[in-house]
């Protein structure tokens, strides 16, 4: 097979983003995406989940993503039909479902093997997200559970858990929404490690990319370190989670210690009986695929000049958090990064 400039692993709104950009400098690439249709990891989540910001500021480059009738803060599944023709609209060459097994070393390019194929090509670029890699600690006790577990990328909604106590665990925006989609229909009890945080309810996304973009530029300068997204709060108040909040539905309690057949146990010996838990704890970056190029440096990452690869220059990594571009996982921060990664990339391969 005749070798491309870019290959792009990942068809969600990374690899798009990239693939915008790779489109607009006139590079030959494909994307390979592992999933069977367009959208991403969105296409997998529950029917509640909203956006975090107002479609306006929730936008690839070069399309703003249009309003949802009736709703300030998009769902999933308009985000999926915005995916979807933002695919179609710039004939982004997407080949699914083709799921890549690994990334080599072939001489003077990158040899990407998947189960539909091989492609060689002069760089890489990888956006596969952390979907596909969902986080459960390994507390004790988890396997003597006898209820129903389940993390985040297996929620679909409230109707399943109606009527039981569920036990819903994690601090941030997942946990959040999902704990306040339960609140009506079931007995859940949210758990977190520490008081949750909600920012203020004017912010949204956008001002979390102006925020997380600052810190980038601060750092960059050797100026003072701000903090980041992280010092103004761990949830935004979307208007669910301002509704059931507000109605004193959204209580924390504190972490437990310890699973027990029947519920959980805390330090103090207090215990809480559970039907089920919900793991909302977090994902962990899908990068099994780039094992043969032995990158791999500390807490799993690959370390990075901004987006590409330091010990293999012809790989960018783009969309898996701050360590790839500043706010590079959210619909609105991914642009920037990915102009970055393809201006790189044709730099390279001319």
């Amino acid at each position: 097979m005749k070798p491309v400039d870019v290959v792009v692993i990942g068809g969600g709104q990374a690899g798009l983003a990239a693939g915008y950009h790779l489109r607009r400098l006139g590079l030959d690439f494909v994307v390979l995406d592992a999933d069977a249709a367009p959208g991403g990891a969105w296409q997998h989540t529950w029917d509640s989940l909203r956006l975090f910001s107002p479609a306006a500021y929730s936008s690839l480059p070069g399309r703003l993503m249009p309003p949802q009738p009736g709703e300030t803060y998009p769902d999933a599944a308009h985000v999926v039909t915005y995916l979807s023709d933002y695919e179609q609209r710039y004939e982004l060459p997407v080949h699914r479902p083709v799921h890549v097994t690994g990334v080599h070393r072939d001489g003077g390019l990158l040899r990407v093997e998947s189960g539909s194929g091989t492609w060689r090509a002069r760089a890489v670029v990888s956006a596969t997200g952390t979907w596909s890699r969902p986080f459960v600690p390994a507390l004790p006790g988890r396997t003597d559970f006898q209820g129903t577990q389940l993390h985040t990328v297996g929620y679909t909604g409230p109707k399943a858990f109606a009527g039981q106590k569920v036990l819903v665990v994690g601090g941030g925006n997942s946990g959040a929404q999902i704990a306040a989609d339960l609140a009506y229909a079931s007995d859940p009890a949210w758990v977190t490690l520490r008081e949750p945080r909600y920012l203020a309810d004017d912010i949204d996304g956008r001002a979390l990319f102006d925020h997380a973009t600052a810190r980038r530029r601060a750092l960059d300068e050797g100026r003072t370190d701000t903090g980041g997204v992280t010092s103004l709060g761990d949830i935004v108040a979307v208007p669910p989670v301002r509704a059931a909040r507000d109605a004193g539905l959204l209580k924390a309690q504190p972490m437990f210690d310890r699973i027990t057949p029947s519920g959980v146990v805390r330090g103090d010996g207090t215990t809480t009986d559970a039907d089920a838990i919900i793991w909302c704890t977090g994902f962990r970056p899908a990068l099994a695929h780039l094992a043969p190029l032995g990158l791999r440096g500390p807490r799993g990452h690959i370390p990075t000049a901004g987006t590409q690869a330091i010990g293999e220059p012809r790989l960018h990594l783009l969309g898996y958090g701050d360590w790839t571009g500043p706010a590079s996982a959210t619909l609105i921060g991914v642009g920037r990064p990915a102009r970055e990664a393809a201006r790189q990339i044709a730099g390279l391969v001319r």
